[in-house]
């Protein structure tokens, strides 16, 4: 019988190949760029724009991550026992301890960032420590760890990139038509083929960053789940981080310096729950709260 943690293979499976559609998507627009200007260069300046990009995301993403939500470096006597309880949890999943940061925002909530397990930081807010008690703290470190362990903190801040580039790439070419640039390729392309897989090819630029995004928001679904499960594992007491999940979900207002750029990386959504009705559901970059209590729980999702 399948349980909560039976899933993990193929969510990281059905991930990765998220990202190799988001690849190809990228792929695309060069090369649809290169034949509506005539020039393959194109193709090769946005797949090298893709590594540059990443490149850099890869070497600073935790330093702009964590001063974009104001995140000050917690001090070990001051919290003492927030540090004791991730070490304990980094000692138990094999992981070397992160650094840690705490927000001055009264929302409780908590993301992990670096490039990999030796420079990984995780920052939580004022109002989680206020918020939760030890076992709900521990089940949301252990949750953290988890995208540490899982490598997500890397492939997050490499998704966050791309859907940056392909909205550069739709711009620029929007831009140009409006200006009348280039384009020789669209008058000899003759027929009625050529015609067709040119308006095929305006529109598919176009809607490309909508596209771009329901691909990051499907990845970063699906490694929230995945990051739940590995926590409720670290810990053995999924009943802690179901009970967090619901304390920080249930938080009416925004975070102070919440921003799309970085809504993903936290562990729920930092606009606040009013931010979680009606259509806007659709674009937010986590799951509802609800499928994840009922993923750790079972079906009826009631603590136990």
């Amino acid at each position: 019988m399948a349980t909560l943690y039976t899933n993990q293979s193929s969510n990281i499976r059905k991930t990765w190949l998220l990202v190799a559609v988001f690849l190809a998507v990228i792929a695309a627009i060069g090369y649809f760029l290169s034949y509506y200007y005539g020039s393959p260069s194109l193709l090769y300046i946005a797949l090298g724009l893709s590594i540059v990009m990443n490149v850099g995301s890869y070497w600073f993403s935790d330093k702009i991550v964590l001063s974009l939500s104001g995140a000050r470096e917690a001090d070990e006597t001051q919290y003492r026992e927030l540090h004791r309880i991730l070490e304990n949890l980094a000692i138990t999943a094999g992981l070397p301890k992160p650094r840690l940061y705490v927000i001055d925002d009264p929302a409780p909530n908590a993301f992990a960032t670096g490039r990999n397990k030796e420079h990984a930081a995780v920052a939580v807010t004022a109002g989680l420590l206020s918020a939760l008690d030890r076992s709900e703290l521990e089940g949301v470190l252990a949750h953290e760890l988890s995208h540490v362990g899982n490598r997500d903190i890397l492939l997050s801040s490499m998704v966050a990139v791309l859907v940056g580039l392909v909205a550069i790439l739709s711009d620029m070419f929007i831009r140009s038509r409006w200006l009348g640039i280039g384009g020789r390729n669209r008058e000899r392309a003759g027929g009625q083929l050529g015609a067709v897989l040119m308006i095929v090819g305006v529109v598919f630029i176009i809607l490309s960053p909508v596209i771009a995004t329901m691909i990051q928001l499907a990845i970063s679904r699906k490694r929230e789940f995945l990051a739940d499960s590995s926590g409720a594992l670290l810990t053995r007491y999924p009943e802690g981080l179901a009970s967090a999940l619901r304390k920080i979900s249930g938080y009416p207002s925004s975070m102070q310096k919440a921003s799309n750029a970085t809504a993903h990386m936290y562990i729920s959504n930092p606009f606040g729950a009013r931010a979680a009705k009606g259509l806007s559901r659709l674009f937010l970059t986590h799951p509802p709260v609800e499928e994840r209590i009922r993923a750790l729980l079972g079906r009826d999702g009631e603590l136990r």
